[in-house]
């Protein structure tokens, strides 16, 4: 791991030059050769809503190469928030989210044993979240994908319970739909959802790709009921794997689709600035991150393709043994991700 570490160190000083001012300017060395260039917007932290930030991470589009571009991980000199900047433009969305993009279509059809196995871990954790919730709660999964939470809920879960997802993408929604799930098609910034009226609201690896989840939040503060209930689940920037290789392949980049990126100090934060009691901040077991930092690596450095694939979210293999690994972790309160616990003021 040491060395994967000083690796991306020298890849990351490879790739960006800092100007005076101390903010990086990405090197590409050959345009010409860009199969498409996404239109960049540069942006600020969204908790200090300021831009004095350093550069801490360069990166590809590793997974997916949906472009050839580089990219940079920034982080608030004020608050420590990682954020992307600059970051493409609304109208790459479809570009950056390709038609095999993974959350569209999580089924044990494309995941086999890894799907079977997370589908009775992530029930009994939802279970968990669950309950204290009344015999006619609702529930709204914002960022749902295809409503493979919501799936698990209506399998495990009260038959009494009101389910609902939503989500920007339409072919996510729709293959929601095409499960018996009531999906909503948009962003909960612009969708007519009723104020006061949900018990829960599930935030499973969505926040981070958000434009500016402090308004996120506040409308999702505005939806649920007093006394309710928002989970968030997100990627953790103060953990081991963040460390080892925040300067180029850690996974939870995900280059160029998480935008935000959080710690249990700036998700505190995050909770006060949109007037939400935090009950709970603590970490949570993946092997996710540690395994694509790994595949990320392999791929940069032109591994053959059955060594990059083993490291993938269908080997059983690298899974597990990073689950094991990351649980050691979590004993000290460095698990791979972040559970934060919400609650609305009554």
């Amino acid at each position: 791991l040491l060395i994967f570490r000083d690796w991306a160190k020298a890849k990351f000083v490879e790739k960006t030059q800092k100007l005076s001012d101390g903010v990086a300017r990405v090197e590409i060395s050959s345009v010409a050769t860009l199969v498409k260039a996404l239109r960049l917007e540069r942006t600020r932290c969204c908790l200090c809503e300021t831009e004095n930030a350093a550069p801490v991470g360069v990166g590809e589009d590793f997974e997916y190469r949906t472009s050839e571009d580089t990219f940079l991980a920034m982080q608030c000199r004020s608050c420590n928030l990682i954020y992307l900047n600059p970051r493409p433009a609304p109208e790459e969305f479809q570009t950056i989210y390709p038609s095999n993009y993974h959350a569209f279509e999580f089924s044990p059809d494309q995941f086999g044993f890894v799907y079977r196995v997370r589908r009775r871990l992530e029930a009994r954790r939802l279970l968990n979240w669950c309950r204290d919730l009344p015999e006619n709660a609702r529930i709204l999964d914002v960022g749902c994908g295809d409503g493979f939470h919501l799936g698990v809920l209506k399998e495990f879960g009260k038959q009494s319970w009101q389910l609902e997802g939503i989500d920007a993408d339409e072919r996510a929604a729709r293959a929601g739909e095409q499960k018996g799930l009531k999906i909503h098609c948009g962003i909960l910034e612009t969708e007519d959802l009723p104020a006061n009226a949900y018990d829960l609201v599930l935030l499973i690896q969505t926040v981070e790709h958000v434009a500016d989840p402090p308004q996120l939040l506040k409308q999702i503060h505005r939806v649920l009921k007093p006394g309710g209930k928002l989970v968030i689940i997100t990627d953790n920037t103060d953990s081991p794997d963040f460390r080892i290789f925040k300067s180029r392949y850690w996974g939870g980049y995900h280059f160029p689709r998480h935008w935000n990126l959080f710690n249990q100090a700036t998700m505190w934060k995050l909770a006060e600035k949109c007037e939400f009691e935090p009950e709970k901040i603590v970490t949570v077991v993946s092997p996710v991150n540690w395994t694509y930092s790994i595949r990320n690596l392999l791929d940069d450095a032109g591994a053959p393709r059955f060594v990059v694939d083993f490291f993938s979210l269908k080997s059983t293999i690298a899974l597990g043994a990073f689950t094991v690994f990351d649980t050691t972790l979590q004993f000290l309160g460095k698990g791979a991700l972040l559970n934060a616990h919400l609650r609305k003021p009554l």
